[in-house]
């Protein structure tokens, strides 16, 4: 697919040959309690809450609690003499979300995958341009943000919208936009998996009209928040066998 082709050296060339040059230090997760009084109750030693926020996501009119958690390691802030960001900060984080009760919080889930560890230096923090999460409509929604100083001319974004049914946090939503700085030319891909219909667009910054083409997701692979991985190396359209 041709969205995939501009970010592709962005995300899948650039990215692990600057980690591995970098020598980023490995990360033991820790596992969060099953329950807490309250937010920082949740919070492992040697970590801190970058973001919290509170909604409803059950659908029980309880305000549940999410939290962006960030490891908080001085061995994990690399510095080197190459291209890009120095010192980078590699420091990992987790996605915790957790149902609120009459005593305080039970654990519904917590994920390390889906938000990017920022390991390359020629490419900015995934969350460095925006809130990251927030809750919409009564789904949780994670947008991770790409932009290259070097490798690539490609900026771009990917939101994931996740709503609780059948036991799990579902991929209800996927919306991908990328632009080429050096020519201008934008694409974008979004899926609703509730009516599994694909909407593909291309244009130019110069130009207000869009090129648009739609088709129905012929998969029936189901998405949620364990199995989608990796949030910069997500293919909507991977058979099952390669996830």
């Amino acid at each position: 697919m041709r969205l995939r082709l501009l970010l592709t050296p962005l995300l899948f060339v650039v990215l692990p040959a600057a980690a591995q040059e970098l020598r980023i230090p490995p990360v033991d997760y820790p596992v969060l309690p099953a329950h807490a009084a309250k937010a920082e109750g949740f919070v492992p030693s040697g970590w801190r809450i970058e973001q919290q926020l509170r909604g409803d996501l059950n659908g029980d009119r309880r305000d549940d609690l999410v939290l962006v958690l960030r490891q908080q390691d001085a061995r994990n802030i690399v510095e080197h003499d190459g291209f890009g960001i120095s010192p980078l900060d590699s420091n990992p984080r987790m996605l915790a979300i957790a149902w609120a009760t009459p005593a305080g919080y039970t654990l519904a889930a917590q994920n390390h995958t889906l938000i990017t560890r920022h390991e390359a230096p020629n490419l900015s923090d995934v969350f460095e341009d925006g809130d990251g999460v927030s809750i919409v409509g009564g789904t949780l929604r994670t947008t991770l943000f790409f932009f290259s100083n070097a490798g690539s001319w490609s900026t771009g974004s990917a939101s994931y919208t996740f709503r609780w049914q059948n036991g799990a946090f579902a991929l209800i939503g996927y919306d991908r936009d990328s632009m080429m700085r050096n020519s201008g030319q934008t694409e974008s891909l979004s899926i609703n998996y509730s009516t599994r219909r694909v909407r593909h667009a291309e244009g130019s910054i110069e130009s207000d009209q869009d090129t648009v083409r739609w088709e129905t997701l012929t998969s029936p692979r189901r998405w949620t928040l364990e199995t989608v991985g990796d949030g910069s190396d997500f293919d909507p359209f991977a058979p099952a066998q390669d996830r």
